[in-house]
């Protein structure tokens, strides 16, 4: 049996900047995190000769023979079909996939699921999938095998965790930069991050394709405020870096604006209302995750004030969720072949040495054992 966990994201400054109508012109960038809410993918082994795949969220099962000739569109569960499809994978298995996260949040939960399962495929097929590849592997199935006018930051979120810079160069290559800060400060910035659910799930898509259209016009309010939020993303790393939270949650405040400039449809009055509020009552700054029109409130504000934020909003029927940072991206976290019998499984393993002076050693193990590590991670 073979478990896999793939985080979320939430962005800070960039967003819009990482659709390729963007970036192939000017260079995008995106600063954001990963967030400790995760989607599962669970593969167990059959012996019928058929892959099996159960999604909890949808509530869907769906069993093929041959996944050569299964047609993706029109299909609830055209996101795993499709990377099942993209390897090529010849084995029988049955796949679970469960999430921490309803669809339609803005949070990114789409790449989550899809890089979970190229993961848990990968590790599976002994693929020695870098962080890169598996973001741009996602990103492929996104955006040229089914079609969807996604961006690239979402993929590569899921795919490496942790806080970071990450840059779409005009030739397609992208780099991802983790920003390192001191431990004091990191606990700072994470217990000044709020997060308050809407209560609207929505599809993005419409939003992302009206971006796309105005992008590829290179001219007036939409594109100004995609070449204003693309320098903010640039300031907001550099205030982040020397510790300037004040400063940060401003830029915060001043990438929303612009990015309502972008499109009538992301926000809406009860949005507004919500985020007036939280101003009002303490907070710096915030924006709505995700392309906008629902979704999660994102918002930075001091420890202090945190309490008349979460008093305003709860009265208006406004969730909070709690959350911390994510730092490990997609990766294994069950890989025991005596589960089901199923010799694939936890076959090559990499010892971590208890004392400095010790190299590491790889050798094959037939069981799991929570001290080994599995090679590719």
């Amino acid at each position: 049996m073979l478990i896999v966990r793939s985080p979320v994201r939430i962005s800070f400054g960039g967003g819009g900047t990482d659709l390729p109508s963007y970036y192939e012109r000017y260079g995008g960038a995106v600063l954001s995190s990963a967030i400790n809410k995760y989607f599962y993918t669970i593969l167990k082994k059959r012996t019928d000769g058929k892959i099996q795949v159960i999604s909890s969220d949808l509530r869907v099962t769906e069993t093929w023979k041959d996944i050569a000739r299964m047609h993706l569109k029109h299909s609830d569960l055209e996101i795993p079909l499709a990377a099942i499809k993209e390897l090529g994978c010849d084995i029988s298995v049955d796949l679970f996939l469960a999430s921490e996260i309803v669809a339609g949040t803005g949070l990114g939960s789409s790449a989550s699921v899809c890089v979970g399962v190229l993961k848990t495929l990968a590790t599976y097929l002994d693929l020695p999938f870098s962080k890169y590849e598996l973001a741009e592997r996602a990103f492929h199935i996104a955006r040229d095998v089914l079609n969807k006018p996604v961006g690239k930051q979402d993929e590569y979120g899921a795919a490496f965790g942790g806080l970071n810079f990450i840059t779409f160069n005009p030739d397609g290559t992208t780099q991802v930069d983790p920003l390192i800060l001191r431990s004091d400060l990191l606990r700072e910035f994470q217990g000044n991050l709020m997060l308050f659910f809407t209560g609207v799930a929505h599809n993005s898509w419409k939003l992302l394709q009206e971006q796309e259209k105005c992008t590829k016009e290179r001219s007036g309010a939409a594109m100004d405020s995609l070449h204003e939020i693309r320098i903010l993303a640039d300031r907001m790393q550099e205030a982040l870096l020397r510790g300037d939270f004040r400063s940060f949650g401003a830029m915060l405040h001043e990438g929303w604006q612009a990015k309502k400039r972008i499109s009538s449809l992301i926000s809406t009055s009860m949005i507004d209302q919500a985020y007036e509020a939280a101003m009002e009552n303490g907070a710096l700054g915030g924006k709505i995750t995700g392309a906008g029109g629902g979704g999660f409130l994102l918002l930075f504000c001091e420890e202090a004030h945190q309490d008349n934020v979460r008093h305003a909003l709860a009265e208006m029927g406004i969730r909070e969720m709690g959350f911390e940072l994510d730092f490990d991206g997609a990766h294994v976290v069950v890989n025991d072949p005596f589960i089901d019998g199923d010799e694939k499984c936890g076959m090559r393993w990499t010892f971590s040495p208890v004392t400095a002076d010790q190299g590491p050693r790889t050798f094959t193990s037939l069981c799991a054992n929570p001290r080994f590590d599995r090679s590719p991670a």
